[in-house]
């Protein structure tokens, strides 16, 4: 079953669910329904009833003042465009926007307490059926900070990610569906395009080949970065684990000084090292031969290699400790009865060490994936703002989430943009959804427990 029939599924279970409450209620849950609280204060729970009644009666405040305009907004993203030597305001389209979306959340949430009040007086109902009394509102609030903290805890954590989270990426995915950008930035009035960004990406000749050239690049970077990171930290781990090898501790620790140190410090020196003034080209002029250009602009696979090695330095102490506890845990008994069975090293490691370490760490490795997929630091500060010839406002060594950058913030590609952190999404989401379903994590659970 897929995900999406897995959602559908539930959904369809919680509507019957629900729709089987409402039969079920007596008058008291449809008055609830027709009014929040009045059920809760038909059974004397005043408190509760009063509470509920106030959050419709501020939903209703919220629609007439600004939520049902912005709901409006949302839709038409302005009419009335801003001239100011005719001291004309106008709309503002992106802000329109951006209300919009927080009027869906708002109602959204407004939904869930009016469905709350519902199903509150029906278990209410259910209770005086079973002989027992209506719960009282101290009680209630006694239970919300006992059984219940739980939710208390969360709810403003809660209300925190819808702002600042989900109404940021709702806003990103919805631009993407406007013409926003270049000379169309407000006070100019911004309208829905469709699916005329994704076209423009595909199809069009000013977009389409750099985003081929681009998207074949960032899934090669992105299997050979994790794959080097992944396999490099447990060979480095497997070494060090071998009983034969003195000062453990000082070489478990030395890979990871790279790790502690600053992201940006390391790329800066990297980036130093191989300058036509850095060090590797001191000696090599010293030598006799000719200063090389390893990030120029035609230095396209060195640049890449570089860009690698770079990443694996960063990465691979943080997949060495991973694997070192996750070897520590291994059943050696099972190694050691490979060894009687005559199994070589190269054996235990293929069917017994490596399927037992990817079962453990696939979550981490398609994370590890998704970050290599968008890791905008390596390149932009190795070679950040080159534009080559047969490139579109990128170079060579870009990444998707590079050239997003260049094309929104440096040049206002605003749904361009867009558009290609949706497609960043939808891939990155597709292979770590395939590359989870196929992996011993979800095929094999029951074998490994």
């Amino acid at each position: 079953m897929t995900v999406v029939a897995k959602l559908k599924n539930s959904l369809q279970k919680k509507v019957r669910s629900f729709s089987a409450l409402v039969k079920a209620g007596n008058g008291k849950v449809t008055a609830s329904m027709c009014l929040m609280g009045l059920g809760q204060m038909m059974y004397k729970q005043w408190g509760k009833g009063i509470l509920y009644l106030l959050i419709q009666i501020a939903y209703i405040l919220y629609l007439i003042l600004t939520g049902a305009a912005d709901m409006f907004g949302f839709f038409t993203l302005g009419s009335v465009e801003a001239n100011p030597w005719y001291g004309i305001e106008g709309d503002n389209s992106v802000i329109m926007l951006i209300m919009g979306v927080l009027s869906f959340i708002v109602t959204i949430i407004y939904i869930v307490m009016y469905i709350s009040n519902v199903k509150d007086v029906y278990a209410t109902q259910k209770r005086i059926a079973e002989g027992k009394k209506p719960r009282t509102f101290k009680e209630e609030v006694a239970e919300i900070f006992d059984k219940k903290f739980y939710r208390t805890v969360l709810f403003l954590p809660i209300i925190g990610v819808c702002i600042f989270n989900v109404l940021p990426i709702i806003f990103m995915i919805l631009v993407a569906f406007t013409n926003y950008g270049g000379d169309i930035v407000p006070p100019a009035l911004v309208d829905w395009a469709g699916f005329e960004n994704f076209g423009k990406i595909l199809t069009l000749g000013q977009f389409a080949p750099t985003f081929f050239k681009i998207l074949a690049w960032n899934i090669l970077w992105a299997i050979l970065a994790t794959f080097l990171n992944y396999f490099g930290g447990l060979l480095l781990a497997l070494l060090l684990n071998k009983k034969c090898v003195k000062g453990k501790v000082f070489w478990r620790a030395f890979p990871i000084l790279a790790y502690a140190i600053p992201g940006f410090i390391t790329l800066l020196g990297f980036k130093f090292m191989f300058s036509y003034g850095g060090p590797i080209n001191y000696y090599i002029t010293e030598a006799g031969g000719t200063a090389i250009g390893f990030l120029d602009l035609d230095a396209k696979w060195t640049a890449r290699f570089i860009g690698l090695a770079v990443n694996a330095w960063i990465s691979i102490p943080s997949s060495m400790l991973l694997a070192s506890g996750i070897l520590s845990n291994a059943n050696q008994d099972q190694f050691e009865a490979a060894r009687i069975d005559g199994a070589n090293a190269f054996q235990q490691f293929f069917y017994l060490t490596l399927p037992f370490v990817v079962f453990a760490t696939t979550p981490v490795l398609i994370t590890q994936f998704i970050g290599n997929f968008n890791n905008f630091g390596i390149f932009y500060f190795l070679r950040g703002g080159l534009y080559i010839d047969g490139y579109f406002l990128a170079s060579d060594t870009d990444l998707l989430i590079n050239w997003l950058y260049n094309l929104s913030i440096d040049n206002n590609y605003y749904s361009i943009g867009a558009a290609i952190s949706l497609i960043i999404f939808i891939i990155t989401s597709i292979i770590s959804l395939a590359v989870y379903v196929f992996s011993p994590s979800y095929r094999q659970e029951e074998t490994y427990r």
